[in-house]
């Protein structure tokens, strides 16, 4: 059962980090055309503090094994 969380923790940390990687992306070709970052520039957070509490997660499990 940890392994079977781990593997998801480790699935759901890529997909937030491929996510971020596109966002930051997004968000350079908007600064260049002047539109709205509020929207990224929160979801960006957003997704910094989820990955921050998987790895805190992930580190609990790793510690329980």
């Amino acid at each position: 059962m940890i392994s079977m969380n781990l593997k998801q923790i480790d699935r759901d940390i890529v997909e937030l980090k491929d996510e971020y990687m596109q966002l930051q992306h997004n968000l350079e070709k908007l600064e260049t055309v002047g539109g709205n970052l509020n929207p990224l520039e929160k979801r960006l957070a957003d997704i910094e503090e989820e990955l921050s509490n998987l790895n805190q997660e992930k580190d609990r499990l790793l510690r329980a094994e």
